[in-house]
C-alpha cells in the first residue's frame, strides 16, 4: 500500500493467481458495494461470478492466488486500516469480503510489517502488512 494516490493492496493463499480493479473494500461486509468496480477471479468451473448472487458471493479457498488492488482517498484508507487493526488486536482470524467476494484468514505469527520510504523524484510512501497463515498442526507426544 502506498500513501501517494493512497492505494491499497489485499492477497493470500497459494494456488492459481489472478487480479482486477475494485473500488470498495471491506473487512467482515460481505454487503459492501462496489460502484463501478470489476471482478476477474480464476475460478474453478461451476463458479462463475455471473451466477452468484449479492447474497452469495464468491469465496476465495485456500489452494489459489487473490489479488485485488484499491485506490482509495486518504480517510477511506484509514477507516480500512483501523478496522483492520481492530480486527488484528481482537482475535486471530479476519474476513474481507465485498458483494462479490469473501475471503476468510486465520493468521498466525509473528506479524511482518515493512516501512519502505522513497524519498528521491516523487516521494512516497510503503506500508505492507504481512499476515502468516495460522497452521493447525499440533506436535506430537514425546513418550
Amino acid at each position: 500500500m502506498t500513501d501517494h494516490d493512497d492505494a491499497s493492496e489485499v492477497d493470500a493463499l497459494d494456488g492459481d493467481d489472478s487480479s482486477a480493479t475494485d473500488d470498495s473494500p471491506a473487512v467482515d461486509d460481505p454487503s459492501a458495494s462496489e460502484p463501478g468496480g470489476s471482478s476477474e477471479s480464476d475460478l474453478d468451473e461451476g463458479d462463475d461470478p455471473s451466477s452468484e448472487t449479492a447474497s452469495d458471493p464468491t469465496l476465495i479457498r485456500s489452494g489459489r492466488n487473490f489479488e485485488r488492488e484499491y485506490r482509495l482517498d486518504a480517510s477511506e484508507a484509514g477507516a480500512f486500516l483501523v478496522e483492520l487493526g481492530e480486527k488484528l488486536q481482537d482475535g486471530d482470524e479476519l474476513r474481507l469480503a465485498t458483494d462479490e467476494w469473501e475471503l476468510p484468514f486465520a493468521f498466525g505469527e509473528p506479524v511482518e510489517l515493512e516501512i519502505d520510504f522513497e524519498g528521491t523524484g516523487e516521494p512516497s510512501l510503503e506500508i505492507e502488512v504481512e499476515l502468516p497463515g495460522r497452521t493447525d498442526d499440533v506436535a506430537p507426544d514425546v513418550r
